[in-house]
């Protein structure tokens, strides 16, 4: 009775004030616990019974970063729930935590899809780490695929067509030794490679090298017969040249669809380059009709230079001979015997049919 007599009295002690001070305190927390347990309580307790408890001052920070906390809390238990670990340094693993789930939302992630997908994996006996799933999600994004289907990919591959039908390209041509033009197609067996799935090269390297392996291969070949009779030297030519490398794929098999003749496309090279030759050859004797053409002009041009030589030379012949009668060592007489020669000389050649001056008459009339 002493004890709570004094109890009493230390409480009549002490100002009203304080009493309300430590009312309001204990209100302010009940009306806090109960915001919390009104936001929080429900995923708490889901949590809690799943296995995958986590703490109240983790679910407020979720909240005050902007995450889903019930996206978070519910992978998670996912996660837990398949007994999925996070590899440590030491080699030992960790289960999935809040953090790690939230920081790959931060960046950008889907975390369903990486649980979901190392879920898969471990099903079917892949070893893929959190990390590397993370990783592969955020390589994927954008690019309309997922890393489920990465890890689906892995465990069932999935078939490719050689050329890509949205090309427009239905097959792929090569030429023979023998010139003879080969179209083929090809269906492509891949399975993703999770090692390097980030930073690989993607379906559209693996087409264009499949592609090119096709044409070098038709192009070994002596004559378009032998791939015609053994259609599968195209695929193993193509298999031993590790076309998958620094790919996110592993090629299984190539197969070839189809393979069909097309035109002698060596032939017909042959006929341009005859058609071209001949070409060639008309415009070199082009070349040699001008050059003795100019050369017949330059003869030309040269006889009417030796005849004006000539007619200056018979100028001379008049002017020498009035020049002798002048000097007297010509005389009259002599003169005109000698133009009596000319005309007799005139005669006989319009005799003999020749134009004056051309010595068609050689020996006089009888």
């Amino acid at each position: 009775m002493n004890m709570i007599q004094t109890t009493l009295l230390l409480a009549q002690s002490i100002p009203g004030n304080f009493w309300v001070f430590i009312y309001g305190l204990v209100l302010l927390a009940m009306l806090v616990g109960g915001i919390l347990m009104l936001n929080f309580g429900m995923i708490w307790v889901r949590a809690l019974t799943s296995g995958a408890r986590v703490k109240f001052t983790e679910l407020i920070a979720l909240r005050l970063r902007g995450i889903p906390v019930s996206l978070i809390v519910d992978t998670r238990i996912t996660a837990v729930k398949s007994g999925l670990v996070v590899p440590e340094a030491n080699g030992t693993g960790r289960v999935v935590s809040i953090d790690d789930l939230s920081t790959h939302f931060l960046a950008g992630g889907n975390v369903e899809m990486v649980v979901m997908a190392l879920i898969n994996a471990r099903k079917a006996g892949i070893h893929l780490d959190f990390d590397r799933a993370c990783a592969i999600d955020l390589a994927t994004k954008g690019t309309g695929k997922t890393v489920i289907e990465a890890v689906r990919t892995s465990v069932n591959p999935k078939v490719i067509d050689c050329p890509n039908p949205a090309t427009g390209k239905t097959t792929i041509d090569g030429v023979a030794k023998d010139g003879i033009i080969v179209k083929a197609k090809a269906r492509v067996t891949v399975r993703t490679n999770l090692d390097r799935f980030v930073g690989g090269a993607t379906e559209d390297t693996v087409i264009a090298r499949v592609g090119e392996g096709i044409v070098s291969a038709i192009g070994s070949v002596d004559s378009y017969k032998q791939v015609l009779e053994s259609p599968e030297l195209i695929s193993k030519t193509v298999l031993n040249k590790a076309l998958d490398s620094n790919t996110a794929f592993e090629i299984v098999s190539i197969d070839i669809a189809d393979v069909d003749v097309g035109e002698n496309v060596g032939a017909r090279l042959q006929a341009e380059q005859a058609e071209a030759n001949k070409l060639i050859a008309q415009a070199h004797a082009e070349v040699r009709r001008a050059a003795a053409v100019a050369v017949e002009q330059e003869m030309v041009a040269r006889v009417a230079e030796m005849r004006s030589h000539v007619v200056e030379a018979e100028v001379q012949v008049p002017l020498a001979m009035a020049d002798a009668l002048r000097n007297g060592n010509l005389g009259v007489f002599d003169y005109y015997k000698l133009k009596n020669i000319q005309a007799d000389s005139a005669m006989r050649e319009s005799i003999a049919g020749g134009p004056p001056g051309s010595g068609a008459a050689t020996k006089p009339a009888s």
